[in-house]
């Protein structure tokens, strides 16, 4: 299954490569739906998730598909099987960071994972299979893939994009003790919110007193954030918009949901620490509108370190 999910995201690489190719009118707003701005490079990648399961999912594991723009009644395969009779449910977003890449200026990723299914009461903490795979811009000769079963550690993989020959990778997170030199970052990436965000982290760093060269790196992905995590890239990332947006009694879309979060396991797999900001285990339904508050940390002791102060900073 995990091969499955990795071969799904192979087609929807090629299909968005083919068409930044064709230069097509990607930044173009297709719709808006109470999940997110549906764009013409999303429109390219939902059609080529839909063909791929229609041509190539296993009629034995019959599927119930989550995905932003199919709200509605549910889509299942084989087609018409009814969601009862489902045995998984597979949540993804086709284009994580689909903004970024529509202007050719950074990586983008697809994700995906699987769950048995559980109804409504399928959630996060019961997903097992994870891939995701990125979607480089146009100048790049090169992607990356990563995948894993939960208990089995993560493959990774570096794709040639002319060959398509795979070269093995072996992720491994930053074992640093502090963030001194390295980067940790509260998404903000949009005005509302962001002077409470800024403010919370500049307490929390201050608790920390791991000094002034602590760097900050907007990745407008969800998926890219976690690669930087894997990776040893990034040190922390906070992503607690949904808080903020409380708070302040604002009415906004603009947070991580869980297709967005749904590769977490792959950055836990790898040794991160991937929770809720007060440490629980995230559990929020596999759907395509709830907002997700979400930590990250590149090891146990960095988390254990930074989680106190952080929900000190947050409680202020």
């Amino acid at each position: 299954m995990r091969r499955l999910l990795c071969r799904l995201q192979d087609s929807i690489r090629t299909a968005v490569r083919d068409g930044q190719r064709r230069g097509r009118r990607m930044a173009r707003v297709a719709a808006v739906t109470a999940a997110d701005t549906i764009y013409a490079i999303d429109r390219v990648s939902e059609h080529a998730v839909l063909a791929w399961f229609e041509a190539h999912w296993p009629r034995r594991w019959p599927v119930e598909l989550v995905m932003e723009g199919l709200e509605g009644a549910a889509t299942t395969f084989p087609r018409g099987t009814a969601v009862a009779d489902t045995r998984f449910k597979c949540i993804l977003d086709p284009i994580d960071g689909t903004r970024g890449l529509m202007y050719d200026k950074r990586s983008a990723w697809s994700l995906a994972a699987i769950a048995p299914q559980r109804g409504p009461r399928t959630n996060l903490r019961d997903l097992v299979v994870v891939a995701m795979t990125e979607l480089p811009v146009t100048k790049a000769g090169q992607a990356d893939q990563l995948s894993a079963v939960r208990g089995r550690g993560v493959c990774a993989a570096r794709i040639d994009l002319r060959t398509l020959r795979r070269t093995k990778l072996a992720p491994r997170p930053s074992g640093a003790r502090n963030l001194t030199g390295g980067f940790a970052s509260f998404a903000k990436f949009f005005p509302p919110g962001r002077v409470w965000l800024a403010e919370r982290e500049v307490r929390l760093l201050r608790a920390l007193d791991d000094g002034h060269e602590i760097f900050d790196d907007q990745y407008l992905s969800t998926g890219g954030q976690l690669y930087e995590l894997v990776m040893g890239h990034d040190r922390m990332i906070a992503d607690v918009r949904p808080m903020a947006f409380e708070r302040l009694r604002i009415k906004s879309a603009l947070s991580c949901h869980p297709y967005d979060i749904c590769t977490a396991l792959i950055a836990q797999e790898a040794g991160c620490v991937v929770t809720a900001p007060d440490g629980s285990p995230l559990r929020t339904p596999l759907d395509t509108t709830t907002p997700v508050a979400w930590t990250g940390y590149a090891n146990a002791a960095l988390a254990r370190r930074i989680r106190p102060l952080l929900r000190r900073a947050l409680q202020a």
